[in-house]
């Protein structure tokens, strides 16, 4: 009977112990190589707020490691109203990935942890581009130097600089994502400021409606991924 009740109690703390390392956070590398569809658990500092509506929240963050996308996420309002740049967040959900897009999917939670912040450093990352070596950033805060505006077609074959949302449906006024194409001198790569990200009364926005083809232009903004590396610009300087 002493054994029984001896290997019953070990039994009963192996489970104890894996029920308590179920909450416990992944680091950067274990989220990354979690199958996708499963469910996990990550702690990291908020470096942008994309847009909260119906107790749904979107979330750039980043740790010391790499950065992570939340999307759509359950937050109560008054949690969103906590979080700043820099804020510290859990995310209890499932790893999904559209597109290419590694993320959080819909429907995880968000729990603000602490008033302590980190802003985390932009990363130049313009030699990576074209090469496997960028996916390792994704989502991180990045920078892009010395790139010059390629022209583009609108809905009536015209050069452009750039286009309201990606096939030119949008209109000024309206709430269009703004597509533009840059060049390196080899390859040529999309860029979009997202409206919901930064708005159009944004520095950002409104100095994308103004660049002019062959302008040369360093940005900054978040490396969000759609069957390929498609960046979220968050800052555009004309040189």
């Amino acid at each position: 009977m002493k054994k029984v009740l001896a290997f019953l109690l070990v039994i009963a703390c192996m489970f104890s112990v894996v029920a308590c390392g179920s909450d416990k956070a992944l680091t950067y590398a274990e989220f990354m190589a979690a199958e996708l569809e499963s469910d996990v658990i990550v702690e990291a500092y908020v470096q942008a707020k994309q847009g909260w509506w119906d107790n749904k929240a979107t979330l750039y963050l980043q740790d010391e490691n790499g950065g992570y996308f939340a999307y759509n996420a359950t937050c109560t309002q008054a949690e969103y109203n906590k979080i700043e740049e820099g804020t510290k967040v859990r995310l209890a959900g499932k790893k999904t990935a559209w597109k290419g897009e590694v993320e959080l999917a819909e429907g995880a939670t968000v729990t603000v942890l602490s008033a302590d912040k980190w802003i985390a450093p932009v990363t130049d990352v313009t030699s990576l581009l074209g090469t496997n070596d960028l996916l390792a950033k994704q989502n991180m805060k990045v920078a892009f130097k010395g790139l010059t505006v390629a022209a583009q077609k609108d809905g009536e074959g015209n050069d452009v600089a750039f286009l309201y949302n990606w096939d030119g449906s949008g209109t000024e006024g309206s709430d269009s994502d703004l597509y533009f194409n840059l060049t390196d001198g080899e390859e040529t790569y999309t860029f979009v400021i997202e409206y919901y990200l930064t708005g159009a009364d944004s520095d950002a926005y409104k100095a994308v409606q103004a660049l002019n083809i062959g302008d040369t232009v360093d940005l900054e903004g978040f490396l969000y991924w759609y069957d390929g590396a498609q960046p979220h610009i968050t800052k555009v300087t004309v040189k």
